[in-house]
């Protein structure tokens, strides 16, 4: 064989190599696109959140109460700023007040850690909260407390964009739909499967999981206010905020709360907190989540922990919802990618399909 009709007979053709050029240019330009809209990230998130959670109003208001589309959609969106968006804002607009000057000046916190290891080391001969092991506990909260700030300044600052994209989707839910089953390169098994879970986890983390920190919360700042608690609003909003951790959840801020209560405030003050913390937040928390969370998806604590410290890093403060989000998602669209294209089947041996056979 000469060395003409061997090249010839590996050479590539024309129309794979225009394809590979075509596959090319559109990788760039996808990059180019994502890379400049990336601060918009969170809008889309919170626009296909909310258009989850409107979609069935919205289509009782079309077909069944026959509403103008552009009607139906401004309506559901006022409701949604007024019941779930304004609340969430304020909730923010308080804690981004009382633990901004704490974040700029760590000063502060450690005054706090001070009294609280003079405390320990007078009465117990503890030094834990010694100066080294505050600046270690500082250099590990504070970052991550910068990064939450500084998200939820830039998430508020997109809500407009939000509920741009929002009003859209809403107003063209049915070609959006039609448009998903018919791109998405799946069966249409599949395609109504994630459908489903990524509506259920929707359901679970931008419903249930607010519901039970709002409860949480509520509670929480009822007994931190009966107890002296100096600062039960922001005390209040960090026990709901805690509350989506899982396994310590809101442990995380009443006990501390409770040993300075105790140092600063007397006996009766601390140990009523820690109570309340241990029997009321406790069984609220379980109530809560029986009666919430029961019907909904089912998310797996390890997910929603690593979740949120992804959310939080990205997105900030709303993070804590968008990131188990995305991380149950992922393992969503993995799991239908095996079906569709990892399961071999049982009656033929284990080989590599060529091509044709696929």
């Amino acid at each position: 064989m000469s060395i003409k009709a061997a090249f010839g007979k590996f050479q590539i053709h024309p129309n794979v190599i225009r394809q590979l050029f075509f596959l090319a240019f559109l990788i760039f330009l996808g990059f180019i696109i994502i890379s400049e809209l990336y601060f918009m990230v969170g809008s889309f998130l919170g626009s296909v959140t909310l258009y989850v959670i409107l979609m069935h109003p919205m289509k009782y208001l079309i077909i069944i109460r026959r509403w103008p589309a552009w009607v139906a959609a401004l309506v559901l969106m006022l409701l949604s700023l007024v019941i779930m968006v304004i609340p969430l804002a304020y909730m923010m607009t308080v804690a981004i007040n009382k633990i901004g000057p704490v974040v700029q000046d760590p000063a502060m916190i450690n005054s706090v850690f001070d009294k609280i290891n003079v405390y320990l080391i007078t009465h117990y001969q503890i030094d834990v909260l010694n100066a080294d092991n505050v600046q270690k506990i500082s250099g590990q909260v504070l970052p991550v407390a910068q990064k939450m700030l500084g998200g939820t300044f830039s998430a508020l600052g997109n809500v407009f964009l939000m509920y741009l994209v929002l009003y859209f989707m809403l107003v063209q839910n049915r070609q959006v739909e039609r448009w998903l089953r018919k791109n998405v390169p799946f069966k249409t098994a599949n395609v109504k499967k994630i459908i489903t879970d990524i509506r259920n986890l929707v359901y679970s983390n931008a419903l249930g999981i607010p519901i039970v920190a709002l409860i949480q919360g509520l509670v929480g700042t009822i007994g931190y206010w009966i107890f002296g608690v100096e600062e039960y609003m922001l005390m209040g909003i960090l026990t709901a905020i805690s509350s989506v951790i899982p396994i310590i959840g809101t442990l995380a801020i009443y006990l501390p709360l409770a040993i300075f209560q105790f140092i600063v405030g007397g006996s009766f003050e601390g140990i009523g907190v820690a109570l309340w913390g241990f029997i009321v937040i406790g069984s609220v928390d379980n109530i809560a989540r029986f009666l919430v969370q029961k019907k909904l998806a089912d998310v797996h604590p390890l997910i929603t922990l690593l979740g949120v410290f992804m959310g939080i890093n990205m997105f900030g403060f709303i993070g804590v919802i968008f990131g188990p989000l995305m991380l149950s998602v992922f393992f969503i669209l993995a799991r239908i990618y095996m079906d569709e294209f990892g399961r071999v089947d049982a009656n033929k041996p284990d080989t590599i399909k060529t091509p044709e056979e696929l």
